[in-house]
């Protein structure tokens, strides 16, 4: 099984697990006299199956991104570091933004607010960060679906 087929199964099993809690949920408490739609224990078991599968589904996974080189760093670095350029441009973005909305007056005597960063070099910064983030997904993407599962 490749990676990228691992990774499809840990989200599907993610899903899973939530729709059962959901379902659980909607089944722990009855009126007196009544019976739930779906039973718990079931219910329990199906969530307790579907746990254990995302358990050892996420640890292979996790030592595969250990052991995967890509241009001298293992996946595990690499996803750590795009984690943290999506962090710092959503901040950018964010900051780039606000920075940008001019200040309106109605009258004369209100406070006229000025942006306290250049618009334009930010921008510039937000397109380089974004463009790494962009290349740097494109290398995973590639290492997932080139590498097999240990």
């Amino acid at each position: 099984m490749k990676l990228a087929e691992a990774l499809q199964e840990r989200a599907d099993l993610d899903r899973r697990v939530q729709q059962l809690q959901q379902r659980l949920e909607n089944n722990a408490m009855v009126q007196e006299g009544e019976s739930p739609a779906e039973d718990p224990a079931e219910l329990l078991a199906e969530l307790d199956g579907c746990v254990g599968a995302l358990e050892q589904i996420v640890a292979r996974i996790n030592l595969t991104n250990c052991r995967t080189a890509v241009e001298g760093k293992s996946l595990t670095q690499l996803l750590a570091r795009r984690d943290v350029l999506k962090l710092k441009l959503s901040a950018y973005r964010d900051l780039a933004y606000n920075a940008s909305q001019l200040g309106r007056r109605a009258t004369r005597t209100e406070i006229k607010l000025f942006s306290a960063v250049n618009v334009k070099d930010l921008q510039k910064q937000v397109d380089t960060l974004a463009r790494e983030l962009r290349l740097l997904d494109n290398s995973i993407q590639a290492a997932n679906w080139a590498t097999e599962l240990d």
